[in-house]
């Protein structure tokens, strides 16, 4: 690929990008292109496919071509975090790399999944994290594991990690554990009848799986479950409607975000690493409601 004729062939340039395998479904050129028209900045957000076992390579040339930064997403996250030359310290704790700096020719990893679930369960349900009992499910993956983490830093009430095996979320409950700031942390296995007792006993609980981009896939929670007392965050968002839980979580009465909360306020926070400022967040959020 001649990877600067790419980034010039656009008016404004190629700047910044989003990568991912595959990426173009992704709605994040929607939301960074009118912030950085309304902030004057001479640049373009485009997406790029980059192939598995590709990402230092793209990245490389990301830094030739003169970009600015990258937003990174399924499946390059892990990959992404050894391919950069400066570490932050909560990207190295969340374990994953979903934000990169390019400053001077150096490659600067960011994660902004846990900073961007803490502010958007602030904005959707005016509460703050610390305060919550928490119930992840799909705990052993990568945005499970960071919402856990996160959780775990901040000093929520409980923790209860749900996944389809085990091992995973014991790793994960092990690493939870040595932060210290969790008073209960627990394990439990994904079925109806664990899930349900675990219910009555969290405020918040997420979907880090990647279930409900379909409307045929298998339910997360038994209907009846749900109270009008929870909070029902799912990081999943569709572009036909409600995700099953979230649909479901509205007949009981409780309050719901999806994912699309999620993805604008990490693309703020990407925003504030690029250009040491803040993002303009009700034009990113008009561009995702108008993509």
């Amino acid at each position: 690929m001649n990877w600067n004729a790419v980034a010039g062939r656009f008016a404004p340039p190629a700047r910044l990008a989003v990568i991912g395998d595959p990426i173009a479904h992704s709605r994040s050129p929607q939301m960074h292109n009118p912030a950085l028209r309304a902030c004057g900045i001479d640049a373009q957000y485009v997406r790029v496919q980059v192939p598995q076992g590709r990402v230092a390579e793209a990245f490389r040339q990301f830094a030739r071509c003169g970009f600015l930064g990258v937003n990174i997403t399924i499946p390059h996250k892990f990959e992404a975090l050894d391919a950069v030359d400066v570490l932050d310290p909560l990207a190295r704790q969340l374990g994953a790399v979903n934000t990169l700096a390019i400053r001077d020719g150096r490659l600067h990893g960011y994660n902004s999944d846990g900073p961007g679930f803490l502010r958007s369960v602030k904005e959707a349900f005016g509460v703050e994290v610390k305060d919550l009992r928490v119930l992840i499910l799909g705990a052993g993956g990568g945005a499970g594991r960071a919402v856990a983490v996160q959780s775990a830093l901040v000093g929520c009430r409980s923790i209860t990690l749900a996944n389809r095996t085990l091992d995973k979320a014991l790793a994960v409950m092990r690493e939870i554990r040595e932060i210290g700031n969790v008073p209960l942390v627990g394990v439990v296995e994904m079925d109806d009848a664990h899930l349900a007792y675990q219910m009555s006993g969290c405020d918040l609980v997420v979907n880090a799986t990647s279930l409900g981009m379909k409307s045929a896939d298998t339910k997360l929670l038994p209907a009846d479950s749900i109270e009008a007392r929870h909070l029902v965050f799912d990081m999943v968002y569709r572009a036909d409607g409600e995700t099953p839980l979230l649909a479901d979580a509205r007949l009981a009465g409780a309050k719901t975000v999806d994912g699309l909360t999620l993805l604008l306020h990490q693309g703020a926070i990407s925003f504030e690493h690029w250009f040491d400022r803040p993002a303009p967040l009700e034009v990113m959020r008009e561009g995702l409601r108008n993509a």
